[in-house]
């Protein structure tokens, strides 16, 4: 696990203003990133900073950072930097926290910021496979009630993290256009199926979870190692065709109802930012069984957990016109939520010797707290249509309409630490087309 050190102490601030007090990107984050100014793209790594972005190719060229990690930030993307692993990560966080904190350097390194309001966020590196899990066990719950009312999770679900493989082709970055999807549909009083746009348009509040070094094909993580893989976190939108879904899932599981677009936010918060933040695991209920030895760690349950708070907000065309704020759908916990950690996952998903490598992405599955006031998704929300909720101006909602913006939200804030945030990660559903 990641260890609290100088760069997370409350009383460090940054010789660039705007980074003190600022609600997500304060000098104990650095967050990292891709972005681009003006045309031709031109892609560039960056960390976030207040309102700033420094610019980490430029800082490359200068003799201000170690000759080893040069031709990794110069690239266009962090895949050959999540590779470095967590030794290189945590030399690199301690030298930006320094170079930013330091007014000795702000001569050398002030001209290299750039207005985070002027660039354009790329994905933060390229994906090559993408899976997406299901370690909330409210959510699963919750969904499981409305088809199996009487035995809701399924017998395996307390004993292998369960998770599908994705369509890495459709990762984009928030503020990719959600065209609502087409597929079949086959309502539960139609003998046979048609073909049109999705009716039961929902989101689903995830993590992302970016592998930093990977394994080799045959190898196995273990699960006191698999911290180490992990380059860091992000949030993740696996926008989801109802509909289409119910009518496909059986017996092969998800394809058209999620393949269409999945966002995630554009910065990659470390394992090093998070360490203020590691909780416990939520204790499993009594008479669960325990983990199999595999996915057992007494130092990963102790500290495995993420007190990340996650929102969700939408925001109709209609209320967007009036100037009227966007409404609150949840508010929660992700440590509440999942029954799986993030090493677990991992652990899990190369127990088979499947080669992970770094830049793929992992999803944890839909965040819902045991609260209402927590529920990951309007399929959960509505009650699967049953209870629309009510938005201002008279509107309301079971599942998302064209115009609608739907964006995610998180934060740790913990006593005695600085505030760090993810920033957002949106979307505007458009007519099919």
């Amino acid at each position: 696990m990641t260890m609290i050190d100088e760069t997370h102490d409350p009383a460090r601030l940054s010789w660039v203003d705007s980074a003190n007090g600022h609600a997500d990107f304060p000098i104990q984050n650095l967050p990292l990133g891709v972005f681009s100014t003006g045309f031709p793209e031109d892609k560039r790594i960056g960390v976030a900073i207040g309102d700033k972005i420094l610019d980490l190719r430029a800082l490359a060229h200068t003799d201000l950072i170690d000759e080893h990690w040069r031709l990794a930030l110069s690239l266009e993307g962090l895949n050959a930097w999540f590779g470095h692993g967590p030794a290189d990560a945590t030399a690199l966080r301690k030298r930006l926290s320094a170079l930013l904190s330091d007014d000795q350097y702000r001569a050398k390194v002030e001209p290299l910021l750039v207005d985070a309001a002027k660039v354009t966020m790329h994905l933060p590196c390229h994906i090559g496979d993408y899976t997406d899990f299901y370690v909330g066990i409210h959510h699963a719950t919750n969904v499981g009630k409305q088809f199996r009312p009487d035995n809701p999770l399924l017998p395996n679900f307390k004993y292998v993290p369960i998770g599908y493989h994705g369509r890495a082709s459709s990762v984009r970055v928030s503020g990719e256009p959600v065209v609502r999807p087409k597929g079949q549909r086959k309502p539960p009083e139609a003998d046979a199926p048609d073909y049109g746009p999705c009716r039961r348009l929902d989101y689903e509040l995830e993590l992302g979870i970016f592998i930093g070094k990977g394994n080799a094909l045959g190898d196995t993580i273990p699960i006191g190692e698999a911290a180490d893989h992990i380059a860091g976190y992000c949030l993740l939108n696996d926008w989801s065709a109802r509909d289409l879904q119910a009518w496909e899932y059986q017996p092969l599981g998800p394809f058209l109802a999620k393949n269409f677009l999945t966002s995630i936010s554009p910065w990659v918060v470390t394992p090093d930012a998070l360490a203020p933040f590691r909780t416990a695991m939520a204790p499993r209920p009594d008479g669960d069984p325990a983990p199999l030895p595999y996915l057992s760690d007494d130092a990963d349950q102790a500290s495995g957990g993420l007190a990340v708070q996650l929102a969700v907000t939408l925001s109709s065309k209609a209320m967007r016109e009036a100037g009227t704020a966007p409404h609150m759908l949840s508010e929660g916990e992700a440590a509440s939520a999942m029954y799986w950690s993030a090493a677990q996952i991992v652990t899990h998903h190369a127990s088979n010797g499947c080669n992970l490598q770094p830049g793929d992405l992992i999803g944890t599955g839909t965040l819902s707290t045991a609260e209402r006031s927590g529920l990951g998704s309007l399929l959960e929300i509505s009650t699967g249509g049953k209870t629309p909720i009510a938005l201002p101006g008279g509107e309301t909602r079971s599942f998302l309409e064209d115009g609608d913006e739907l964006t995610l939200w998180a934060r740790c804030v913990r006593d005695g630490a600085v505030t760090i945030g993810f920033g957002s990660c949106s979307g505007v559903v458009q007519t099919a087309r």
